[in-house]
């Protein structure tokens, strides 16, 4: 399969108003209307509208980066049955092509893109809170245009195809036929001097480590949201936020349940049998517990206050402990020979007779 960066002529670190322009421009050259009976470039149109659904969706994109066209699978990245189905999924773009609806200005406020980010915790630092630090690659504004794409001391000059409004339009017959302006892209203005620095994008890659605290309690798949730490707006948009997914790793020992601990303790059947006190682990350390005598496999005990605490601080659920029984094996003579003498004492069930049937 065709890498979508490739499709539209762009760098895996491009940006969204990147990918926009980038699409704008080949699902103009490629539209069916253009080149009509061209089955080769309504092929080429139907891969372009592909790519951009992906690349344009943060989540879509993020999988998409991270496995490839597996990662996108179940999913509807593709495929149009018409033109209803291209101007529900793109028509902030579509509107650009033929004018429908008012005219966008594309130095118009435009909020920046959310990014994700995935942290992975043990169950000990869940139930003490943890202090990560992320390394984050976004796009941030331009520290020499200031986000204007322009170079200081300089200004956009009115568009003369268009006059300025970021359309043009032909006429068809009694039909006149607005589309947005090839020369400047519908903006109505084009830089004449383009920032040195971010080369008119407005923007540039930077490095940043965000530092979050993460409370104590959270579970597997729980989200925080860090507001303005995403991706720079543009135009003087504000910035996306930052979205971490919190991903907790299997422990050796514990499986959790809501607030509460899971644990399979081993015992010896002469153990139940007796009873005892054994030892349990916990996150913190380790308790002891009394088991009372004749306990059966598969019983449970509760530990109260040694599970996981509450998300918004209330009190912390119990270790819930299973019984179960170990089968010896390998028993010496002297063992079998007690057990014979166990067997002998023991009273045998008189087996219940089954009803005949009439």
């Amino acid at each position: 399969m065709e890498d979508y960066y490739e499709t539209l002529g762009i760098s895996r670190s491009a940006s969204l108003e990147e990918i926009k322009t980038a699409y704008r421009r080949l699902a103009l050259k490629y539209h069916p209307d253009k080149n009509p009976g061209n089955l080769a470039a309504e092929e080429r149109f139907k891969l372009l509208s592909e790519a951009y659904q992906v690349l344009a969706d943060t989540e879509k994109r993020q999988l998409y980066d991270l496995y490839g066209h597996a990662g996108l699978a179940g999913l509807d990245v593709g495929g149009f049955s018409g033109f209803e189905d291209i101007f529900s999924s793109f028509g902030e773009v579509f509107e650009d092509f033929f004018g429908f609806g008012r005219r966008r200005g594309r130095h118009r406020p435009q909020p920046g893109a959310d990014l994700r980010h995935q942290v992975l915790l043990t169950l000990e630092q869940v139930v003490k809170g943890f202090d990560a630090s992320l390394d984050l690659e976004r796009r941030a504004l331009c520290r020499r245009c200031r986000g204007s794409a322009l170079e200081p001391g300089t200004q956009r000059q009115a568009c003369q195809r268009c006059g300025g409004r970021g359309q043009v339009s032909q006429s068809r017959g009694l039909l006149k036929i607005f589309t947005t302006c090839p020369e400047c892209r519908g903006a109505g203005s084009l830089i004449a001097n383009p920032c040195q620095e971010c080369r008119g994008a407005g923007t540039i890659l930077e490095k940043k480590q965000v530092q979050v605290r993460i409370p104590p309690g959270v579970d597997h798949g729980t989200r925080l949201r860090l507001r303005g730490e995403g991706e720079a707006g543009r135009s003087g948009g504000p910035p996306g936020d930052l979205y971490i997914e919190v991903q907790i790793a299997p422990h050796p020992l514990f499986t959790r349940e809501g607030k509460d601990l899971q644990f399979r303790a081993q015992l010896s059947f002469v153990e139940a049998a007796l009873g005892s006190e054994v030892q349990i682990p916990t996150l913190n350390s380790h308790t002891r517990l009394t088991i009372p005598s004749g306990t059966q496999p598969g019983a449970t005990f509760r530990i109260p206050g040694e599970g996981m605490p509450g998300l918004r601080g209330n009190s912390r659920g119990d270790l819930v402990v299973e019984i179960d029984l170990q089968t010896p094996t390998n028993l010496t003579s002297k063992q079998e020979k007690l057990l014979k003498e166990f067997l002998k004492l023991t009273p045998q069930e008189t087996p219940k007779e089954t009803p005949k049937t009439k």
